[in-house]
């Protein structure tokens, strides 16, 4: 029987209406070059996938119908595709993804971004050339981003690892693939951050709470975050406050639905105020308990709170 847009969910086992084990999954792990590509390929190893690094795209398929003899009930395959292979590897990559989906493999892109600079500083660290040949490492980085833009943009999963640690990047993955639950859902993170301190660049939705009032200029509050009760209380006492999560509550549940039918199985919501300490770390803890409360699988991270 065909598969549906909503039976993709990374990391979930996947059955069809008459209960039968999914087909494979294949994860494809892409991205700009020294955004922890390598590192992403690790930690799905990890988490029980069949990893295979710089794989030809016309390779893709083979692999997946020699993994398929396996026997195991759903075999899990990540493929690690960059620049090495060259600049025919990415349109190959997307008619190889439209031909696994046709033949009912379900594919999922992983695509790792991180801002110009810190891809600069990476590459003077570690010593190691550009694939992507240019007079300066700066050209091969700007001729990358033509390269990819077209993946990047369709990609189902997109991180930012400008100003995440390795441990960061390896949550980001666990949330995204990790614990099949019996039953597919969406996995929503909920994030809050400051603007003061940039917004996150890999987030789907975004919403602005600093027409709130500001614990901060309570000298009792200023020391908490929103995680503490006395700001919680402060931030959503307000009229404003409640309906601003009833409207962001509802909009999502109206959202979610449709997102899974067109195959997105992954979403990152960020609430931002002006240092990302308390108004949106309390409406980011409201809006994900609401959440909870319907069934959506959420996981919260709280940016510039210092919660440590």
């Amino acid at each position: 029987m065909a598969w549906r847009a909503w039976e993709r969910p990374p990391g979930d086992i996947v059955t069809n209406r008459e209960g039968e084990a999914g087909p494979p999954l294949v994860v494809v792990v892409t991205g700009m070059a020294g955004a922890g590509r390598s590192t992403a390929a690790k930690v799905l190893e990890d988490l029980g996938f069949f990893v295979i690094d710089n794989l030809p795209p016309r390779l893709i398929g083979r692999a997946v119908e020699q993994g398929d003899l396996a026997d195991v009930a759903r075999p899990r395959f990540a493929v690690a595709v960059d620049s090495r292979s060259g600049v025919l590897t990415f349109p190959q990559l997307e008619e190889e993804i439209l031909r696994l989906e046709r033949d009912g493999v379900l594919t999922l892109t992983v695509f790792l971004d991180a801002d110009d600079e810190a891809l600069v500083h990476r590459y003077q660290e570690n010593r190691r050339p550009h694939p992507v040949a240019a007079p300066t490492l700066e050209e091969s980085i700007a001729e990358e981003r033509k390269l990819l833009a077209d993946v990047r943009g369709n990609a189902d999963v997109l991180i930012d690892t400008t100003d995440l640690s390795v441990h960061d990047l390896r949550r980001r993955l666990q949330d995204a693939f990790e614990a099949p639950s019996p039953r597919p859902r969406m996995k929503v993170s909920v994030g809050s951050f400051g603007f003061k301190h940039g917004s996150p660049r890999d987030l789907d939705l975004v919403f602005d709470v600093r027409f709130l009032p500001n614990p901060h200029w309570v000298p009792e509050l200023r020391p908490l975050t929103g995680i503490d009760r006395p700001v919680s209380d402060y931030v959503l006492g307000s009229e404003a406050a409640g309906e601003f999560v009833d409207r962001i509550d509802e909009l999502l549940q109206f959202l979610l639905p449709r997102y899974v039918d067109e195959g997105k199985a992954y979403l990152r919501v960020g609430i931002g105020c002006t240092g990302g300490r308390h108004r949106s770390v309390a409406i980011a803890e409201e809006l994900a308990e609401r959440l909870r409360a319907g069934g959506t699988d959420v996981t919260v991270r709280h940016r510039d709170a210092d919660l440590t």
